[in-house]
């Protein structure tokens, strides 16, 4: 336990870096990637096309990992935590250039670097044959990179064993010195199947515990697959654990267990533990109990969440999308945040979903708090900084990046890439205006609108609701929003002082990027959305709460701005204390 004569310990949280080598090279193949014309440097990066179809980036985290150590060397912080997806899909050659970074951070300025993984590092318990048809090639059109010949799509395209996808075997021996073996210098550092966790700690004693042969677990009858779960103490009185939560639930149970192409995706994270991974809840339930002995605070990181992380509104999503959309299959049971609670976690810091969050689950005796890290791959670019006052007292911190060096040095091959998408005739071709940009913060905006307007809205919603709602401005909704004849809505907007004027500055396309802003950045959002805006919107959340129409279209509509409602209106996200003692959450200037 952290006491009034200790000082304050911080973490740093960096999830979903997704880090991808755009200065890499491969260890069989001479191919170093396109010559930018700004640098004369090789450089092998993906798409800005691929990028906009994706709830990530792919190139430019790779400066805003540099500028986020930066910044914790800065702060002098000591201990980082990486919860999970810290590699583009597990690819050796993005895990030898990610372990050259730690390592100089590590060497250069004393950080200890603690990693747990996550669904795309590793994609499965096993290595895999892989590869992208997405890399940009020398004449501005896509170029495909494969591990092999056999599993090749396109032409031209480059082969190296380096672009596989690898499994938990390989990522435990690159990156072992980042949490998933002990250090030397760690006090304390076990596994979820060291039977002598209690017993007197030496570190020869860890480093047999740590061997890959001995982190095995049934997920099913016959399936033996590595868990890389850990718990570790990196500086006194605090316990770090790293839980693993993925699990690789097998598709076919007559197949052979090392068969690495029979195995389902983790993406659905905790919900899958309590079914096929029960170990950890036994795990996690002795390690609270011992740290609570020795009076050590537990603080505990994953990938997944364990709490809902639509501030409420999940029902309400499934009720206006259909439950398959908003990745709703992502949304933990509630089952998850009382199981793990009950087992002594108080905090959890989660990844996965690229987005700025707090959830809670309060019973009589236990509070459970769920800190969702943003992705430094996603708007809004941003990590945690915890601050433990006390095993009672902790202090979060959200920090943005808005500035990042060298953001835009891969500019001059994206203009390569969308004359050839001109040349081509290409149907959805991306808005070349994100080159424009400025600033980080500002290209990651541009991204999160390009991948509503090409992916999001495709996909998610109804096609006749968005054809409706796209002749709207804020003006026609504020109309809507009035079950009442066009002369009623007026006299009864008088009555109320609304000028409906103001409204016709925003149309239907500004609201929808602007739920997308909050569902991102939670209270952040604010900071990219007008003032004057925000006020219209919790106008009309309230007239069209009160509208009773049956009305297919308005009961929509009503239904978006109760999401939007709940999504701008949850526990406090950006800097926040919590006092566990009192089981509240508050809010920081």
């Amino acid at each position: 336990m952290i006491n009034a004569q200790q000082k304050e310990v911080k973490i740093a949280f960096l999830a979903d870096v997704h880090f991808q080598d755009l200065y890499g090279d491969f260890s069989d193949n001479d191919f170093k990637g396109i010559i930018n014309p700004k640098t004369g440097k090789p450089t092998i990066l993906r798409t800005m096309d691929s990028q906009l179809h994706s709830t990530r980036i792919f190139n430019e985290n790779f400066f805003a990992f540099i500028k986020a150590l930066d910044d914790i060397v800065a702060k002098q912080i000591k201990i980082v935590a990486m919860p999970g997806d810290f590699s583009d899909d597990g690819q050796a050659y993005n895990l030898r250039g990610l372990h050259k970074i730690l390592d100089y951070y590590k060497e250069q300025h004393g950080i200890k670097f603690y990693l747990t993984t996550g669904n795309h590092d590793p994609v499965g318990p096993f290595r895999k044959e892989a590869g992208k048809d997405d890399f940009l090639g020398e004449d501005g059109l896509p170029l495909g990179i494969y591990s092999n010949k056999n599993i090749e799509k396109t032409t031209p395209n480059i082969i190296t064993k380096d672009i596989a996808e690898s499994g938990y075997l390989e990522i435990l021996n690159e990156l072992k010195e980042f949490g998933f073996y002990p250090k030397k210098d760690d006090l304390f550092w076990s596994t979820p199947f060291d039977k002598n966790f209690k017993t007197e700690y030496t570190f020869s004693k860890a480093l047999l515990a740590a061997d890959y042969s001995k982190r095995m677990y049934e997920v099913e009858q016959g399936f033996s697959v590595p868990d890389l779960s850990y718990v570790v103490e990196p500086t006194e009185n605090v316990w770090l654990m790293a839980i693993d939560g993925n699990t690789y639930i097998p598709k076919n149970n007559k197949e052979v267990s090392t068969n690495p192409n029979n195995y389902k995706g983790a993406s659905i994270g905790y919900n899958n533990v309590l079914t096929n991974k029960k170990h950890l809840v036994e795990w996690v339930k002795n390690i609270a109990n011992e740290a609570k002995k020795k009076n050590k605070t537990l603080i505990a990181f994953t990938h997944y969440p364990m709490v809902d992380f639509n501030d409420g509104a999940s029902s309400e999503i499934k009720n206006l999308l259909g439950e398959k959309k908003w990745q709703l299959e992502r949304v933990p049971q509630d089952e998850v945040a009382k199981v793990f609670s009950d087992a002594g976690i108080k905090i959890h810091f989660a990844g996965h979903m690229h987005i700025n969050d707090t959830g809670s689950k309060k019973s009589e005796t236990n509070f459970l708090v769920n800190i969702q890290v943003p992705s430094l791959a996603a708007y809004i670019p941003a990590y945690k900084i915890l601050t433990i006052k006390s095993s009672d007292e902790m202090e979060i911190e959200t920090k943005v990046l808005n500035d990042v060096p060298r953001f835009d040095e891969l500019f001059p091959l994206y203009e390569k890439e969308f004359l050839a998408l001109q040349q081509a005739k290409s149907p959805t071709i991306w808005n070349k205006d994100i080159l424009k940009t400025t600033s980080y913060h500002e290209f990651m905006l541009f991204h999160l609108k390009e991948l509503v307007r090409l992916r999001m809205i495709p996909n998610d919603w109804p096609k006749d609701f968005i054809e409706k709602g796209r002749k709207l401005n804020g003006e026609d909704l504020l109309f809507l929003s009035q079950n009442l004849t066009i002369s009623a809505i007026k006299k009864e907007l008088k009555q109320k002082r609304i000028s409906s004027k103001v409204y016709r500055k925003w149309n239907f396309d500004d609201l929808i990027l602007d739920l997308y802003k909050f569902q991102s950045a939670d209270e952040l959002a604010k900071r990219d959305i007008p003032k004057e805006r925000l006020e219209q919107y919790k106008t009309l959340e309230e007239l069209f709460a009160e509208n009773n129409s049956q009305d297919l279209f308005i009961q929509q509509l009503k239904s978006l701005f109760k999401i939007l409602s709940h999504l701008s209106n949850g526990e406090p996200s950006n800097h926040f204390k919590i006092d566990f003692k009192e089981k509240i959450i508050q809010p920081l200037p």
